[in-house]
């Protein structure tokens, strides 16, 4: 799926860059394709955590549903998965960061 988005982007994207090069107008300077990069790098990176955390609550909240006693240990235990999902997104925001201001 992911990589469904990336060839449409590549695919529709690419053509529309050339063409604004072509006319002469507004072409790209390096620093307009580091900030084109960030944005797609948070955004791609913000897809996975994005999913992880809902599949995460979902399967906690239906374990807390057929077991409510065991609903501490199972919200300790996605808050945790929750932190490290959220970790990655956090990952794809620096090298995002990294990408835009250098």
């Amino acid at each position: 799926m992911i990589l469904d988005v990336v060839q449409h982007l590549m695919v529709n994207l690419m053509p529309m860059l050339a063409q604004v090069r072509e006319a002469g107008g507004n072409s790209f300077d390096p620093q307009s394709y580091k900030r084109l990069a960030a944005g797609i790098a948070i955004g791609i990176g913000a897809i996975g955590p994005g999913i992880g955390i809902g599949m995460a609550v979902n399967g906690a909240v239906q374990a807390i549903g057929r077991n409510p006693d065991a609903a501490g240990e199972v919200r300790t235990t996605m808050i945790i998965g929750a932190a490290f999902a959220e970790a990655v997104a956090i990952y794809a925001l620096v090298i995002a960061l990294v990408l835009a201001f250098t």
